[in-house]
């Protein structure tokens, strides 16, 4: 029997002490809910918890991204709205001006309202910001020096910002494919009866066949191919929409001169040629340029993905401006880019327009149908980029959610499992407690030797 160490009341002081630390560590978590709440607790998990903490709050941050995107969409978007409008105004009043029944006094009213629209569009185009950035200049996409010179011209992500000159002295453009004929008579009629194939589609046709409705026929069932009855002229004649080498078109008809005084029963072909001669300047080394039709690619070099359609000879200038990157993901480089023309009155093909004649409004007409297909392609370019981010927000969402649920089952103390810890430990610091005072007595019975 010993006095000096109590060999058993340390042991039991030890197993309090132990039951007392993870008492408070086990309060520690049921008042945090936290099974870490530092890295003691779990190392390896507090470096898995805190890398998927920080990507939770990066997708919640690329989520409100996105809708900041589709916001700035949405603006540009409202804008060309409106620009549609005009643009259909304009072509009624071009209409409405190519009809003879006006006089010159009257198209002098119309012009004005058409001038009045063209600078509207250019106020719309030149004012429609999104937090102080413009949208519809160029800026963040591609503007040309002169719209009647080239169209329908587009970029890539790989285009560099920047000012490309086209050069097209001496170019040659490409051709459509093209067969025509003059009619035996200026009635407007068919001159006999048979079959008139284009493109291996059959037309019947008689001495009663309109040739205008035949021409409209042919444009309407033949992919393609349009063909138009000028009855000024005394004219028929079939060409392809598109331009380019492949673009061939065939013409046969049962037997001779249903149409015209050429001889059809022989197949009659026809084919278009590329242009060739375009030179860039500014697109830096390793540029290389591809045809295709009168449509410009180039292939390579700082303006890498820059395609337009050329539409005349003349030299014309086209800007690049910086596109737009929406960061839609939790870690670098996962962007997206948008870009968005110019749509002022000179990109689209509208700001010299004169219906002051009656030829003008007729150009006019095509013109203005030209610049509704530029403003449509751009709409629904921009309605694409919307369902895309729409897409992306809720993929964002969904990752968000899966992650936090990961993260809680590392990070996050299950209550009931932890209540029983706390139960134990506390049992057990009332059982320790109780031995300790026990062990403390043990001593005293030396005293009984002592008497």
């Amino acid at each position: 029997m010993r006095i000096n160490h109590n060999i058993a009341a340390l042991n039991t002081f030890r197993q309090l002490t132990a039951n007392t630390v993870g008492a408070n560590k086990s309060l520690e978590k049921l008042s945090s809910g936290l099974r870490i709440n530092r890295a003691g607790d779990d190392a390896a998990g507090l470096a898995i918890s805190e890398k998927m903490r920080g990507q939770i709050r990066c997708l919640e941050m690329a989520s409100k991204n996105a809708q900041d995107g589709i916001s700035l969409i949405q603006t540009a978007e409202g804008a060309l709205t409106e620009c549609h409008s005009i643009l259909n105004r304009m072509r009624e009043l071009a209409v409405q001006a190519s009809n003879d029944t006006n006089t010159a006094e009257d198209r002098a009213q119309l012009q004005q309202e058409i001038d009045q629209l063209v600078d509207e569009i250019d106020r719309i185009a030149n004012t429609t910001e999104f937090n102080t950035k413009k949208l519809l200049n160029g800026n963040i996409g591609v503007s040309i020096s002169d719209a009647s010179v080239l169209s329908k011209v587009d970029m890539t992500a790989d285009t560099k910002n920047g000012t490309y000159v086209i050069t097209l002295a001496g170019a040659t453009l490409g051709t459509q494919a093209t067969t025509g004929v003059e009619p035996t008579d200026a009635s407007g009629l068919a001159q006999g009866t048979g079959t008139v194939t284009v493109n291996g589609v059959d037309f019947a046709v008689d001495t009663t066949t309109k040739l205008a409705d035949l021409a409209a026929e042919i444009t309407n069932k033949v992919e393609g191919v349009e063909a138009v009855y000028d009855s000024t002229l005394n004219t028929f004649e079939i060409r392809t929409l598109d331009v380019g080498a492949d673009q061939t078109l065939t013409v046969q008809a049962s037997s001779a001169n249903l149409i015209n005084t050429e001889d059809w029963t022989t197949a009659v072909s026809a084919t278009g040629t590329n242009i060739s001669g375009v030179d860039v300047d500014g697109m830096g080394a390793d540029t290389n340029v591809a045809y295709d039709g009168n449509k410009v690619m180039v292939m390579a070099g700082n303006a890498k993905g820059l395609e337009f359609v050329v539409t005349n000879t003349a030299d014309v200038t086209i800007t690049v401006g910086g596109s737009l990157n929406f960061h839609i993901g939790a870690n670098e480089g996962q962007t997206m880019n948008v870009t968005i023309n110019a749509m002022d009155a000179q990109n689209l093909g509208v700001a010299a327009l004169d219906v002051t004649t009656t030829l003008g409004a007729e150009d006019a007409i095509a013109t203005i149908d030209s610049a509704v297909q530029e403003v449509s392609a751009a709409r629904s370019k921009l309605g694409a980029y919307q369902n895309r981010l729409e897409h992306t927000i809720n993929n964002l969402g969904a990752a968000s959610e899966n992650l936090t649920t990961a993260e809680s089952r590392i990070r996050d103390v299950d209550m009931a499992k932890e209540m029983m810890e706390f139960t134990k430990y506390n049992i057990l610091q009332q059982a320790a407690t109780a031995m300790l005072a026990q062990a403390n007595m043990q001593p005293q019975s030396v005293l009984q030797l002592l008497q």
